[in-house]
């Protein structure tokens, strides 16, 4: 139990610094993708308007994508399973993903909601299968 506890924390912490220096790196060699982050980071926290680019959401979803498999296989490895922390981790992004597109609603195409928040449990659950049952 602990152990499962331990590779949900883990994978979440992972997930967020994983999700950070990959946009962190995508920015400072793709210079339209670190412009864009900024715009839409300043549109998030002022209110203000943004274009949104489908290029660069398209991105966000690959990116995502990958963090959210490593992370499942991450919790997997850590719990010593691959059933339930991968689970759990994936119905916490699922959560956060949900927060996230309530606070930016307005500022992306429904599409991209939809797409990004629905990829993030199921995954974690196939990043979790990568590690093989015991």
């Amino acid at each position: 139990m602990i152990r499962m506890i331990l590779g949900v924390i883990a994978g979440s912490f992972a997930w967020l610094i994983l999700w950070v220096g990959a946009e962190k790196t995508l920015s400072a060699a793709w210079p339209d993708f670190g412009a864009h982050q900024a715009a839409f980071q300043a549109a998030v926290e002022n209110g203000g308007a943004f274009a949104a680019n489908t290029t660069m959401l398209l991105t966000h979803i690959v990116l995502g994508s990958i963090v959210s498999v490593i992370v499942g296989l991450l919790a997997a490895v850590i719990a010593g399973e691959n059933k339930r922390a991968p689970l759990i981790l994936g119905v916490l992004l699922l959560a956060m993903g949900l927060l996230k597109a309530v606070m930016s609603w307005a500022l992306v195409p429904i599409w991209y909601h939809v797409t990004f928040t629905a990829i993030l449990l199921p995954l974690a659950i196939i990043g979790g299968k990568l590690k093989a049952a015991k």
